[in-house]
């Protein structure tokens, strides 16, 4: 699974945008990679950005995508961080290395292969069934 492939999509780049934009904070906080509410909230995007891209069945629910990534904007901007700081966990390959990881156990985790087209869009349609925030991101085509 490439989480960190996302195409043509603007939600990612949504995402990059807004939290450039965000102010400078004081330092002294854990890593983004370690708030959960930012770092989850990542993963659930990501997610649901891979799936669409390689589900045919599945289309991205952009406008919605967009509307939660400025939720996770105005919780870092609220918890204090830079826009370097957002920078470069939005940038780090590292980090995308890592939530690649985290997306491929999820994945294997629910009984699929991150590797398998078909099994995405089984876990894709599961999402969407059971009204999962992964699920809220995709709809049917």
């Amino acid at each position: 699974m490439q989480l960190t492939r996302f195409g043509n999509r603007t939600l990612f780049a949504g995402l990059a945008a807004l939290m450039l934009a965000m102010p400078a904070a004081a330092a002294g906080k854990p890593p983004l990679r370690d708030v959960a509410q930012i770092d989850d909230r990542m993963l659930w995007v990501a997610i649901a950005i891979e799936i669409s891209d390689r589900c045919d069945s599945i289309d991205p629910r952009t406008l919605r995508g967009l509307n939660y990534l400025w939720g996770i904007r105005s919780d870092a901007q609220k918890l204090g961080y830079s826009t370097a700081e957002i920078k470069a966990y939005v940038d780090s390959d590292a980090e995308k290395s890592r939530m690649r990881g985290r997306g491929e156990a999820y994945v294997r985790a629910k009984g699929l292969n991150p590797e398998n087209d078909a099994d995405l869009c089984k876990l894709g349609q599961a999402e969407i069934a059971n009204g999962s925030q992964i699920g809220a991101f995709l709809r049917m085509k």
